[in-house]
C-alpha cells in the first residue's frame, strides 16, 4: 500500500470530554476539520471542509474533477501553505472560469460537495475499458483488508473513506470529512503518479450517488463498489457509460446493479458469509451513508 490511513497523526484528531448516558464523565476521539481554500493559478476557485491530510492531491483532484484541470496539463507547481491554509495548483496552460465558477449546482455528498453544470459533457465521452475483470476473490479479500486495516474511522468515526486498488491489492487508500474529498485525493494522486485506471477498482463507504459515479467515470476507473447503497440516478448513470456497481459489499454479500459482465465468480459465497463483527464500521453499516 502506497498511501494508506495514520490515525496516529495528531493533527487528525483530538480527545474532548464528555459524559455518556450514565452521566460518567468520559474521553472521546474527534475527528479534525478545517477549512481549506483551492486556488488554480490566480483565481479563488472553492474552499473546501478537509481533515487536512493530502491538502495538494486534494487540490489536483478537486480540479480534475471539476473539469478546471485537463488530463494534458502541464503543471508547473503545486504551493500549500499550511499558515493561511491554502493551495495554489499553477499550470503552464492559462485558465478563466468565470464564467464556470457561476454554474455551481450543489450535490447529494455530505460536508457540501459540489459540482459543475457541465461536468456531464465530460462523463458523455468516456469510454471505460471492456476488459477490466472483478474476482469474487479479489472483492472478498479487498473487504476484509479495508475493514481490518489500522484507520481514522476505527479511531474516531466521523469520516469517510475510499481506496483506490489493483486486483486484490490496495494500492493507496484516503480518508476525509466528505467522501467526495477523499475521491478527490485519489484523483490527484493517479494524475501525479501517472496512475493508468484501465484494471483499477475504486472502493467507497459512502453511498453510490450520481455523483459517485460522474467522479469515477470520470477519473476512467472501471468498477465501482461501496459498502452502502444505491441511488436511482447513481445507477442508471452507472448503465449509461458501462460502469460496474456494487454496493452493499459486506463480508461476502454484495449486489452488482450495473456492469455485472465484469465479474468473475471464483469463490465460494457461501463459505463464511458474515462480516467480522469486530470490524464492521460502526458508522453507518446499516444505513446507506
Amino acid at each position: 500500500m502506497l498511501i494508506r490511513p495514520t490515525p496516529d497523526d495528531p493533527k487528525l484528531s483530538q480527545t474532548v470530554e464528555g459524559i455518556d448516558q450514565t452521566g460518567a464523565r468520559v474521553e472521546t476521539v474527534v475527528v479534525t476539520e478545517r477549512a481549506i481554500t483551492l486556488f488554480l493559478n490566480a483565481r479563488e476557485i472553492v474552499t473546501v471542509m478537509t481533515i487536512g491530510d493530502h491538502p495538494e492531491l486534494l487540490a489536483v483532484g478537486y480540479l480534475l474533477n471539476q473539469n478546471m484541470l485537463e488530463t494534458s496539463d502541464e503543471i508547473t507547481a503545486i504551493e500549500y501553505d499550511d499558515d493561511i491554509a491554502t493551495v495554489v495548483v499553477r499550470t503552464k496552460r492559462q485558465t478563466d472560469y468565470e464564467e464556470k465558477l457561476k454554474k455551481k449546482v450543489q450535490t447529494s455528498g455530505c460536508a457540501q460537495g459540489t459540482v459543475f453544470g457541465d461536468l456531464m459533457e465530460a462523463f458523455d465521452t468516456v469510454e471505460l475499458c471492456e476488459g477490466a475483470r472483478l474476482k469474487t476473490s479479489w472483492l472478498y479479500s479487498l473487504t476484509k483488508a479495508i475493514n481490518t486495516e489500522p484507520s481514522l474511522y476505527l479511531k474516531a468515526g466521523a469520516i469517510h473513506g475510499c481506496v483506490l486498488a489493483r486486483g486484490d491489492k490496495i494500492i493507496v487508500y484516503m480518508e476525509d470529512v466528505g467522501r467526495h474529498n477523499a475521491v478527490d485525493k485519489i484523483a490527484g494522486y493517479m494524475f501525479l503518479n501517472k496512475i493508468a485506471p484501465d484494471d483499477t477498482i475504486f472502493y467507497t463507504t459512502g453511498r453510490l450517488t450520481s455523483e459517485m459515479v460522474i467522479k469515477t467515470v470520470k477519473m476512467r476507473i472501471p468498477i465501482l463498489v461501496s459498502r452502502s447503497g444505491f441511488t436511482a440516478w447513481g445507477v442508471e448513470l452507472a448503465r449509461k457509460a458501462g460502469l460496474t456497481l456494487i454496493g452493499r459489499a459486506r463480508g461476502k454479500r454484495f449486489i452488482a446493479l450495473a456492469g455485472h459482465e465484469r465479474l468473475i465468480f471464483d469463490a465460494d459465497a457461501t463459505v463464511g458469509a458474515d462480516e467480522d463483527r469486530r470490524y464492521r464500521r460502526k458508522s453507518t453499516s446499516s444505513k446507506d451513508d
